[in-house]
């Protein structure tokens, strides 16, 4: 009997070129790689020609798997028609604003996710301060992004440093005056994980008075994150003892009275947008923009028009409509540093970037698999699982992991796994892996559940 062929997997959008040390443990006679560290032009965006199109749908049309990073590719309903091979798509994230989902259920694709609230850190991988609570230092990488950027601005680090090189002649020194940030104003669109971790920044470093709006946003919410950020309901910061720390404000008040407006928002086809002309102008001249959620949140015709005008302070972005941007975007090619125009500080969608954040199952670690099967009803059991595999990682050497996908009777599927570094860390615990216990112990009530026996690297 002939063998099988391998599997033909693409590794999508590795721009650092990190990919391949983390595959080189996988048998290529099971698994074939190849690996893209460029991103073509979106298939979906208008400025796209069809021969780009067809340049994207050439390239990904052999393989039966991808691995992508977040949502760096789009894949639209007519690109995926155009992969007759494609039967599963890895994701890093869990929004996918820019995939079409029912096309990928119609055409029995999977789609595979990580959620990062699906991760906790064990003693076996060293404790991750990404997996502590925030008033213990944890957090975000994106937290330390947004800081970076609005102290960028703030302290006209980027301009200060091209005069400093001699980008401007080698005579100019001093580019303006910095702006100091105690006790002024920081207003969030957004208040959730990320937002809350910024604010507790501005409060704990700063002084900072905190405004903040979302379409569900209560102020029983906000003061329920700032206890959860170890901060006081009221009087936090600079502010009056009687004042919320978190202060829960119209979307009007939240332009208009913050010194810096930082945008966290997940991206919908409702929230596209949700900063546009009327937001822009309740800005203080002075006022500074963050963005390092997604582009299309802010409207760029609107933002680029302000910022051309020199009408507010200043804008740090991260993210854009188009990425990476194209060489004919103005956010390129225009000279940002002319008289009159705002100060502007660009990065290339690095905020969740960072080298802890990037490995995927490295070379000489152990996994173990478990798999859970579960309708919608069973949602309360599942955080019930999350519950406890991070308390039973907080005491054993493994970190637990999972993905999220759909079966074809449309159940949600959680795939958990198992990390241990090194050999002997596997080996003592591979009687009595976590995942195995949490179905041995029938935590998952009734929800079909099944363990997979331990898989190894090839090289083992």
């Amino acid at each position: 009997m002939a063998s099988s062929q391998p599997i033909q997997l693409a590794v999508l959008d590795d721009y650092h070129n990190i990919a391949q040390q983390h595959f080189s443990h996988l048998p290529s006679s099971q698994v074939e790689i190849t690996v893209f560290n460029d991103t073509l032009p979106s298939y979906s965006h208008p400025k796209t020609t069809d021969a780009e199109r067809q340049v994207l749908v050439e390239r990904l049309r052999p393989f039966s798997a991808l691995s992508t990073m977040r949502e760096r590719t789009p894949f639209p309903g007519e690109l995926l028609r155009q992969l007759p091979n494609l039967k599963v798509i890895f994701a890093t994230g869990g929004n996918f604003e820019s995939w079409d989902l029912a096309t990928m259920k119609e055409l029995g694709i999977t789609v595979c996710a990580a959620p990062g609230k699906g991760r906790t850190d064990g003693k076996g991988s060293g404790l991750s301060p990404r997996s502590l609570p925030v008033k213990r230092g944890g957090g975000h990488p994106t937290t330390q992004h947004v800081w970076a950027l609005i102290l960028a601005l703030a302290r006209n680090v980027a301009a200060d440093d091209a005069v400093v090189k001699g980008k401007r002649g080698n005579k100019a020194w001093q580019t303006g005056l910095a702006i100091g940030l105690q006790g002024k104003t920081l207003g969030l669109v957004g208040l959730g994980r990320i937002g809350s971790h910024v604010a507790r920044v501005g409060v704990l470093a700063f002084g900072m008075k905190i405004v903040c709006w979302s379409t569900n946003l209560t102020q029983e919410k906000a003061d329920q994150l700032a206890a959860e950020a170890g901060l006081p309901v009221t009087g936090g910061g600079m502010i009056a003892d009687d004042e919320k720390t978190f202060k829960v404000v119209s979307k009007e008040e939240v332009f208009s009275k913050a010194d810096v407006v930082s945008v966290h928002y997940v991206l919908s086809e409702r929230s596209k947008g949700i900063v546009g002309t009327q937001e822009l102008e309740w800005m203080k001249p002075t006022g500074l923009l963050v963005n390092t959620s997604r582009g299309p949140l802010v409207g760029e015709s609107a933002l680029l028009d302000v910022l051309r005008n020199g009408r507010i302070g200043g804008a740090a972005l991260d993210v854009f409509d188009i990425e990476p941007l194209p060489a004919d975007s103005p956010w390129r090619n225009e000279d940002w540093d002319a008289e009159g125009k705002s100060r502007l500080v660009l990065t290339p969608h690095m905020g969740y970037v960072e080298e802890a954040d990037m490995p995927l199952v490295p070379e000489g670690e152990f996994c173990v698999f478990g798999i859970v099967y579960a309708y919608s009803e069973y949602a309360d059991t599942l955080e019930a699982v999350y519950a406890e595999t991070t308390r039973l990682a907080a005491s054993e050497p493994g970190s637990i992991y999972y993905c999220i996908s759909r079966d074809p009777d449309d159940r949600t599927v959680f795939h958990f796994f198992e990390r241990y570094t090194g050999r002997a860390a596997f080996e003592e615990h591979n009687a009595q892996p976590i995942i195995k216990k949490l179905i041995q112990d029938k935590l998952f009530k009734g929800v079909k559940a099944k363990f997979v026996e331990a898989i190894k690297p090839a090289s083992s």
